[in-house]
């Protein structure tokens, strides 16, 4: 698991937060706004939202313009809202889905490493980052 970890780590510059909130209290928008001063582009995912630390948010994965490549998909929504997430990954051809921690899906997991995709689950992006700089 943690060469994949660190894997999306280097190898990725845009990430794509599902259930990235405005709200700073947050934790989508901490482990956001951590990653975007990282140096990583942060693009909010979140139908409630119009734009989050100075991106503009789309509603689903699907809306994002084709000419921003999303290299990692993380998920802040609960479990049995992951799979949807998956397949929109999938269709933009993400390289990478990350379940921030208590977020678990198997069979979800198994969908995306079958389409090709790496798989981090139940980890939480920010502190894997700290851990591993």
């Amino acid at each position: 698991m943690s060469d994949i970890i660190l894997e999306a780590l280097r190898n990725s510059k845009t990430i794509a937060v599902v259930g990235l909130s405005s709200k700073r209290y947050r934790p989508s928008f901490g482990v956001s706004q951590y990653l975007q001063r990282a140096g990583y582009r942060v693009i909010p995912v979140n139908p409630n939202e119009t734009e989050v630390l100075g991106e503009k948010a789309y509603a689903r994965l699907e809306d994002i313009p084709s000419g921003i490549k999303i290299d990692v998909v993380d998920i802040f929504r609960r479990s049995d809202e992951v799979a949807p997430v998956v397949e929109s990954a999938i269709k933009i051809g993400a390289r990478y889905v990350w379940m921030q921690e208590g977020v678990v899906d198997e069979n979800a997991a198994q969908r995306a490493r079958d389409a090709g995709l790496g798989v981090v689950m139940d980890h939480c992006m920010l502190k894997e980052h700290q851990r591993r700089r």
